[in-house]
Parts: C-alpha cells; sequence; structure tokens
C-alpha cells in the first residue's frame, strides 16, 4: 500500500490502528493515544460517537447508496437544509462532491463555466495568495502556493494562476491592499474569480492573517466584477471559533467550499455552495447545465451522518468547545515560547501551532508525543494540533504537553 505524501514503501513503516473511541485511537500493540489531529482535521465529535453511529445503522437499513442522476433522496434534502440554515445568507444552492479536492475542482469550473455563459470566456484565470493549499488533483494544485507549497514538481504542468503575496498577520498593511490592487487591476480582463482560505491558510503553512484582508479581496472582486471562492474545508464548522471562517469578516463569497468535518470524520463527502447568481447563469448557459456529475455524489450514507453531525454541532454547543480548546491551547503551548529553536507559537480556535526555526524530524516528533500518549503529524517546520472539539480540558493539556515535548527534542 502506498500511503499519503510517503515513498514506496514508506520509512518508518506506518503505526498499526485497531480501533478507535472518543479521542483516542487503540494500535495494534495496545498503545492508546489521543489524536491531536482528528484524523486530519475532520473528526470533530471523535470516533465511535453514539448519534452518528446510530444515523449510519439507520441509514444502512434503507440503503447505502443510489445514484443522484435523475434521483434524489431524504438525506441529501434534509442535508442541504441545514447548510443552508448555517452558511453565508447569499449562498442558495448546494452541489456535493466526493471530497475537498473535488469541491475545489467544482468551484472552479463553476467560476469558469460562469463566464462561459456570460459570454467572457477569456475570463478563465484564478487569482489566490501565496502560502495557500487547495488539494492534490491538478486545478487545485494549480492554486497552491507554487514555490513553498507540496506540488512544485508540477510547475509546468500545471494551469498557471496569478498570485499575490501572503496576506499580513496584522490588518493596516496598505503596500500588501496595493499590491494586491494592481494584481487585480493588471489581470482583470483574464480573471474568473479569486480563491483563499480565508484567515488561516492550512496545509500550506498553517498560517493566520487579518480577516479584514478577505474584506478587501471581496471589494477588489465587486470592482472588477469577478467571483469570490473561499475556500472552507479546513476552516468550516467551527473550527477557528466562528462557525465558518469567513465570519471572522464582513464578507461573504460567491462560491464556497465544505469538506473534512461535513461527515464528523465517518465518509469522504464535500460540498460546493454557490449564489443564485452563479447558479442561474451557469443553467441559462451554453449546454443548460452544469458539466460535473461524481459517481457518488451526495451519497444517502455520508449526507445522513453529515446532517446528524451537524445536528450535533449544535447540541453539544460547539462554540463553548472551541473556545476551550482556544483557551487550553494558548496557556498550554505558551511554555514553548521559552524553547531555542522556536520561532512562533499561534492558536486559532482549535487550531495550535508551535513553529520551529527549523524543519522537524518527523519520526522523532512523532515518536516523543506518542511517549506523551498523542497522536500528531508534524510537517515542514511546524508541530501542530487540531484536536476533536469533545476533547476534554485533561485531554488538551496532554495534547500541549507532548506538543512542547515534541518541541523540546
Amino acid at each position: 500500500m502506498w500511503h499519503p505524501y510517503a515513498a514506496m514503501p514508506a520509512s518508518p513503516a506506518p503505526y498499526l490502528v485497531d480501533s478507535a473511541s472518543g479521542v483516542r485511537i487503540r494500535l495494534r500493540d495496545g498503545t492508546e493515544l489521543i489524536d491531536g489531529m482528528a484524523s486530519w482535521w475532520a473528526a470533530i465529535h471523535g470516533y465511535r460517537h453514539p448519534v452518528l453511529d446510530a444515523a449510519a445503522h439507520a441509514q444502512l437499513d434503507r440503503m447505502s447508496h443510489v445514484m443522484f442522476g435523475g434521483l434524489t433522496h431524504e438525506p441529501a434534502i434534509k442535508l442541504s437544509e441545514e447548510l443552508l440554515a448555517i452558511v453565508p445568507a447569499p449562498l442558495r444552492r448546494v452541489f456535493f462532491a466526493d471530497s475537498g479536492s473535488v469541491a475545489v475542482e467544482v468551484a472552479i469550473k463553476m467560476a469558469l463555466q460562469y463566464w462561459q455563459a456570460c459570454d467572457r470566456p477569456a475570463r478563465n484565470r484564478l487569482l489566490t495568495i501565496r502560502g495557500g493549499y487547495h488539494g492534490d488533483t491538478f486545478m487545485a494544485m494549480s492554486v497552491c502556493d507554487p514555490v513553498g507549497g507540496m506540488h512544485h514538481l508540477f510547475t509546468g504542468a500545471l494551469t498557471e494562476q496569478v498570485f499575490a503575496p501572503m496576506p499580513p498577520v496584522e490588518a493596516g498593511d496598505e503596500q500588501w491592499r496595493s499590491q494586491t490592487a494592481d494584481l487585480v487591476e493588471r489581470h482583470s480582463d483574464s480573471l474568473a474569480a479569486v480563491i483563499v482560505e480565508p484567515v488561516v491558510q492550512g496545509a500550506g503553512g498553517m498560517r493566520f492573517y487579518s480577516p479584514a484582508y478577505v474584506d478587501h479581496l471581496r471589494a477588489l472582486c465587486d470592482r472588477h466584477g469577478l467571483l469570490l471562492i473561499l475556500d472552507e474545508i479546513a476552516t468550516g464548522f467551527g473550527r477557528t471559533g466562528t462557525m465558518f471562517a469567513a465570519e471572522h469578516s464582513a464578507t461573504s463569497p460567491d462560491i464556497m467550499c465544505v469538506g473534512k468535518a461535513l461527515t464528523g470524520g465517518y465518509l469522504s463527502m464535500a460540498a460546493t455552495l454557490c449564489t443564485d447568481a452563479v447558479a442561474d447563469a451557469i443553467s441559462s448557459g451554453p449546454g443548460g447545465a452544469f458539466m460535473h456529475g461524481p459517481t457518488f455524489m451526495a451519497n444517502p450514507l455520508a449526507a445522513a451522518i453529515a446532517a446528524a453531525s451537524l445536528e450535533l454541532l449544535h447540541t453539544n454547543d460547539w462554540k463553548a468547545q472551541v473556545g476551550r480548546a482556544e483557551t487550553a491551547l494558548k496557556d498550554g503551548l505558551a511554555p514553548a515560547l521559552e524553547l531555542d529553536g522556536v520561532a512562533d507559537v499561534r492558536v486559532c480556535g482549535a487550531i495550535g501551532v508551535i513553529e520551529l526555526a527549523d524543519a522537524v524530524d518527523v519520526d522523532r516528533v512523532t515518536r516523543r508525543a506518542m511517549s506523551e500518549g498523542v497522536w500528531l503529524r508534524p510537517f515542514r517546520n511546524l508541530i501542530y494540533a487540531m484536536p476533536p472539539y469533545i476533547c476534554t480540558e485533561d485531554d488538551l493539556a496532554t495534547i500541549c504537553r507532548a506538543m512542547v515535548a515534541a518541541a523540546a527534542a
């Protein structure tokens, strides 16, 4: 088996998981670890949650899948209603996809087909910011950072997009605003949309920036008639302390991608949402339809679990859960600032990051965290955690101790 971002064979060998429950995974040798990663940020309610298990069992008794072409079903209808109740108000149309990367592909395709329908086919490029990550499929790779990102090997094979500098951490940087405005002005005739991860850049560097710059990008899009795409795959469903990271600003997008935590980490599912204006233009344009259709689109089993997960967010008071995690991460990670080689410590909602001056030894850091009873997956020069929301204060304290110990190692 070939594992993600790994050579063949993987070195070191992956750890064999036997089971998982609550916030803990159990390895075959009996070792129990608090999952500080929430299964790549998706398992916000932990593992084997009785509410989500019940939703899965109930749906299995009806059907696990049925094609979405020409058919529909209650789980998809219910999930659409639940999503539309919580996303920014202008978003009124829901297109389901298989994964986050595919949701980004769908969003970009929507933007391109929108301009085809508006008889502006030359508007076929995207503007984004350095430091971003949007997935591993081809158009998604094209809007990831082309130098510092994970996909530089494919430079030359990817569509050449327009990249603005990384937005600053603090608001009020007029130079960044001016540079970005100049870029949009210069390329406006060929741009279809601006696409960014709002406020938090995830796998591109776990970097946080001022929400004011999301508002600035919205204003530039409005000035030049461009669409704004917000990639909320990593940040959606409460992770940053608001239901969606865009809510830290005053901005609503034309298109938005969600995924990861959508099903509580149970199954792969994502969605791309758009405004009436985008959907109406595409539907009245050439072909009369949006040209995309995944085989497992709106899978009933995933949709039923996702709807239950969204209900569980409210039942569990996600805002209080994330607030507790934020406080614990700020307090617990502060000692890392005293360590040699630590460049920065930052927290946003239920995201905690220790940035080192140099690249981490992934195997060494992983083993050190495991010795403290925690599963972490560092990358580049970052030791970070995005734990399940249901972690107790003791769980969160253990995660912080493991992160600091790993940084010290």
